[in-house]
């Protein structure tokens, strides 16, 4: 992709997937002089929504990466061309900090790890948040196990969102449980919180003690399992990205509701988010075609979660840390005696904005 001037005042993008004249009032909008953008936040001290929508070109020119324009209200500004043809592929921008999801299935031989640095500004912190936007997971070892250190080592990716369930919260066998996550009972793949306004985006998991010999993690990649069903059971996949189905969650303090698809699709079709937690589903009752199709399709949906093809075990080891996105894989456990030993997990949740943001600041720090 490339910018061009033309006839000394037109600017032109040119990629391979569109060619365009580029606004004057959208670059005008752009000028990032001293007296219009504060150089320290990048933020305008100016409203652009008052600019003379007439507002021209003068005279453009090109010199190495830089666009110079003079506009004909008389500011004069410099723009980078690698960061103007940046935004202007749209698509891309849209994608997030990592250009390329990589989905997965059983046969993924390669698991995202990486060894805990103390240092958040660090290269590895870079490379481990690379890993988890790629696969939708990353294991992270080492992680200090005293003194609820899940709590610190969230809040530095961000901040942790709590939830009735606390600012963070203990996995384990309990006898007065609200939740089938404090039994040593099997738990199918499934996403968290789909009874929450909006759902947590991030889980972290962190294993302190683990001295059964069950209780093993599970992992799916939802958005390969609802790309395999797009592509092999297409009638399945229109019903699951259509019908709203209810969740809800209850104990004796809270009742929570919300409502959405198991497979939620964004504007351009793509997937989005995955809703898959067969507890705390309710199906609406729908016309008993449709509701059959959709039984049948919720059932296909389970059946691929469950299979040898797309789920992968292992077990976390103390002070291993598991960081997966909520909106895309489906976790669970294998079925553990209790009388064994103690099997005791910290969770918590973080938003997207906490961990793609420091990202996006390594991301300019490191290249």
């Amino acid at each position: 992709m490339k910018i061009e001037v033309i006839e000394k005042n037109r600017v032109l993008f040119n990629s391979s997937k569109k060619n365009f004249e580029i606004h004057p009032l959208w670059l005008r909008e752009r000028a990032n002089n001293s007296n219009l953008v504060d150089q320290l936040t990048e933020q305008r001290i100016y409203d652009p929504s008052t600019l003379d929508k007439s507002i021209k070109i003068k005279k453009a020119n090109l010199k190495e990466d830089s666009l110079n324009i003079e506009f004909t209200d008389g500011i004069s500004s410099k723009f980078k061309i690698s960061e103007l043809c940046k935004e202007l592929d749209s698509e891309k921008m849209k994608k997030g900090p990592v250009e390329e999801k990589i989905l997965w299935d059983a046969k993924l031989n390669y698991r995202p790890t990486s060894k805990f640095n103390k240092d958040f500004e660090s290269k590895d912190t870079f490379e481990m948040l690379k890993q988890f936007y790629k696969y939708g997971f990353v294991i992270i070892t080492k992680v200090p196990t005293k003194d609820n250190y899940i709590v610190n080592f969230a809040n530095s990716l961000g901040a942790i969102r709590p939830t009735n369930f606390g600012v963070f919260f203990n996995v384990k066998s309990i006898p007065n449980y609200n939740d089938l996550a404090y039994t040593p009972r099997h738990l199918y793949p499934h996403t968290d919180n789909p009874y929450r306004k909006p759902v947590p985006c991030i889980q972290l998991l962190h294993c302190i003690e683990n001295q059964v010999s069950g209780g093993l993690s599970t992992l799916v990649d939802g958005f390969a399992v609802a790309n395999y069903l797009k592509k092999n059971f297409r009638e399945s996949f229109d019903i699951l990205t259509t019908t709203k189905v209810r969740f809800r969650f209850i104990d004796k303090d809270v009742i929570l509701e919300n409502w959405g698809e198991l497979i939620e699709l964004d504007e351009n079709k793509n997937i989005k988010h995955i809703r898959f937690n067969t507890k705390v589903d309710y199906v609406p009752h729908l016309h008993k075609e449709n509701l059959e199709k959709f039984y049948s399709a919720r059932k296909k949906m389970g059946e691929l979660c469950c299979s040898k093809n797309f789920e992968i075990k292992f077990k976390l080891m103390p002070g291993d840390l598991l960081m997966m996105d909520n909106y895309r894989t489906l976790h669970g456990r294998t079925a553990y005696d209790a009388s064994e030993g103690m099997r005791h997990l910290q969770g918590c949740y973080i938003d997207y904005d906490s961990s793609e943001g420091k990202l996006l600041h390594l991301i300019r720090k490191f290249e």
